[in-house]
């Protein structure tokens, strides 16, 4: 006979052998649980699936509990989550390793690099460009730029060098397109919802490219003759060529994005205008005003903004500099600048900076290749006059510095050196000390913090107006690198269409586990150098913008892929354990302490199974669907309390026969049981 009840206000209809758990799962209700397998007898070793029925006072675990006729079933009131909570807590204190890589959970936008470095060691480029994709839009044009923070988190540096993350991403991107396979967006349905983007870079182009895919109609308005922002206008030829640039805004225009070119906000568009006729508006102008020095002299002709400069040539034109140029700054775009005027016919080019080549933002092969275009670094000195004839900057007077103790960032504070001064005579000097937004007029007031940005919420990317949301160099903290920059795009778009949805408006941060490696943890890893880039000599590129790099062959590309060391879990997206952390707000580290298990040794459960302790959670489900499902006895668990893990018993019969059974790897919620083909075994644990 059957069982009515209720289970958070749906009527449920169960049978007499039913558990709660069973018959909800079967009325399509989730009710969370690790040690669970309707194939198993029931363990109820994990503790999160309990439920609070009304009338009873205490919790119920819903996979040993029947249901009774007329049960008031709640899954989610504030005792059961504070319950689930505290259990959840209480095994990921115990549950140590990788659920991303540290190259992934370093990229400020998320992309799964360790995914797509995978899928080209296996030579499938198209899936790993799908798999870039779903971070961002732009895979061979920030596989290019990209100062890739991805990879100062890549562990194969603790080997010898890391993975050369950043041009595999271009490398894939470059490989289908040359295929005649370009990638294709696929959109949801037409939602009729219509958003405005003001700023075609790299924040725009890539919240168009997400909106799009939501199904919501898009238009960029951007002020430039051409969509890219600074990646067609801050940054030269030599390094991004403009032709790739432009491949990858027809895919996102090709999705049904509409690009409006040559449009100024508060010129030919009104803020007010764009609120009222679209039902989102997403700022993203980027920051085009060169930031001033304010030393004496910055008014003389010949002292220009590092972007301007830049900007002039990605116009078109070709900014005339004399033969001794200065570039004060030490990022990037300082090294844009330098390089450039190499090019245009400089000899003699110098770039000053107040700190140490050690605590210089910009990226370390900029500078050496800088260095072999035969640009100058004068480090330890900062800009403290301008001075020159006729209205003409002629030279530089620079304040020797030293450094002191360290910032807010954590590098040493420069400090003068008294009384101690140099003087270079210059033609050009060129400020790439940063850059500023320029809002003023273009939109309303109440929107701009007192350093002319955009204040938004940094969570929900909204401004004060509610159907008005900001991303990118525009925003609260400023300029900083592109792939910043489309971090926040990606977030704002998915808070815009929550807001479209009539959902709750906000991003939020997803939890994962990590741990820590050095190393020694690594020594007897094969060492195998990074693959050396291709490209021109110093002085085949000194006088012209021909991409300075040939890109991988498709041999040094997989060798390349084939360095990952595979940090993150291996099961990571079947993983029930961190699926359930995110439901809820854990903080397991109050509960962490020294484990007293012995872990030393990765457990060999046969030829084609390990067994890893440190993402064991203990739920059981390995050794009782071994026994109880397949009848066999090959684990089992091994000591008491606190110090139990589970332990192979490995008779000759499972060498062959777990091969093809792996029947405990897939019942595994944490990614603690792994398989192996023999050789690749031997390779991981060696």
């Amino acid at each position: 006979m059957s069982i009515t009840y209720t289970l958070d206000g749906v009527e449920v209809i169960a049978e007499p052998s039913d558990t709660i758990l069973s018959s909800a799962a079967r009325a399509g209700i989730e009710i969370p649980t690790l040690c669970f397998d309707k194939r198993t007898a029931i363990y109820g070793a994990c503790g999160i699936c309990l439920v609070e029925v009304e009338g009873v006072p205490k919790l119920l675990r819903a996979c040993s509990a029947r249901p009774q006729e007329g049960y008031v079933v709640r899954t989610d009131t504030e005792r059961v989550n504070r319950a689930r909570l505290t259990a959840l807590e209480l095994l990921l204190s115990d549950h140590t390793g990788d659920c991303r890589g540290p190259c992934k959970l370093n990229c400020p936008a998320m992309t799964d690099c360790q995914e797509y470095v995978g899928e080209i060691r296996e030579g499938r480029y198209k899936d790993a460009v799908s798999t870039i994709y779903e971070a961002f839009p732009l895979p061979a044009s920030i596989g290019r730029v990209c100062p890739h923070p991805c990879e100062d988190a890549c562990r194969r540096q603790m080997v010898e060098e890391p993975i050369s993350i950043a041009f595999l991403k271009a490398f894939a991107a470059d490989r289908i397109e040359a295929d005649g396979d370009p990638y294709v967006i696929q959109c949801e349905p037409d939602t009729g919802k219509r958003v405005a983007i003001v700023g075609g870079g790299p924040a725009g182009l890539t919240a168009a490219y997400f909106l799009r895919r939501y199904g919501h109609a898009v238009t960029i308005f951007d002020q430039q003759p051409k969509m890219g922002g600074m990646l067609r206008y801050g940054i030269p030829e030599y390094r991004l060529p403009k032709a790739v640039l432009d491949r990858e805004i027809e895919i996102i225009a090709d999705a049904g994005v509409e690009m409006v070119n040559n449009v100024k906000l508060g010129r030919d568009i009104q803020f007010d205008a764009l609120r009222a006729e679209y039902d989102a508006v997403l700022l993203a102008l980027g920051a085009w005003k060169s930031m001033p020095m304010r030393v004496p002299g910055e008014d003389l002709a010949g002292v220009h903004g590092g972007i301007d400069f830049l900007e002039r040539l990605g116009l078109g034109e070709r900014p005339a500099i004399g033969k001794r140029v200065a570039v004060c700054g030490g990022g990037n775009t300082a090294m844009d600048c330098c390089r450039t005027a190499v090019r245009l016919g400089a000899e003699e080019v110098y770039v000053v900076y107040r700190r140490t080549r050690a605590e210089m933002p910009a990226a370390d092969i900029e500078i050496e290749e800088a260095e072999e275009e035969g640009v100058t670094f004068k480090f330890l000195t900062n800009p403290i006059e301008f001075y020159g004839e006729n209205g003409h900057v002629t030279g530089m007077k620079l304040q020797v510095m030293e450094l002191g103790e360290p910032d807010a960032s954590g590098r040493r504070r420069p400090v003068p050196v008294e009384g101690v001064t140099e003087d270079i005579a210059v033609d050009d000097v060129l400020m790439a000390i940063g850059q500023g937004a320029d809002c003023a007029g273009a939109v309303a007031d109440e929107l701009l913090t007192q350093r002319g940005t955009i204040a938004c919420d940094e969570m929900t990317f909204r401004t004060a107006f509610d159907n008005v949301f900001a991303a990118g160099d525009v925003t609260n903290k400023g300029a900083g690198i592109a792939i910043q920059a489309i971090a926040e795009a990606q977030k704002a778009a998915l808070c815009i269409n929550n807001f479209l949805e009539g959902d709750e408006v906000r991003a939020k941060v997803p939890y994962f586990v990590t741990q820590e490696k050095t190393p020694e943890d690594f020594e007897d890893e094969p060492k195998q150098n990074r693959e050396k880039m291709p490209g021109l000599s110093p002085e085949e590129r000194r006088d012209n913008f021909d991409p300075i790099y040939f890109g991988f062959t498709e041999e040094q590309a997989r060798r390349e892929a084939s360095r990952c060391l595979e940090c993150g879990c291996h099961d990571y997206y079947e993983c029930r354990l961190i699926r359930y952390a995110n439901w809820f707000d854990v903080h397991p580290e109050k509960f962490a302490a020294e484990t007293p298990r012995d872990r030393e040794d990765v457990p060999v459960v046969s030829e084609v199974i390990v067994h890893d302790p440190d993402k064991c959670v203990l739920c059981g489900l390995c050794y009782r669907t071994c026994d109880q499902v397949v009848g066999k006895t090959f684990l089992g668990l091994y000591n008491r309390g606190f110090s139990t893990v589970v332990n192979p018993m490995v008779p000759d019969e499972a060498r062959t026969f777990c091969a093809s059974c792996l029947k405990c790897v897939e019942a595994c919620p944490t990614g603690a049981m792994r398989s192996f083909p023999a050789v690749e075994r031997k390779a991981h644990i060696l």
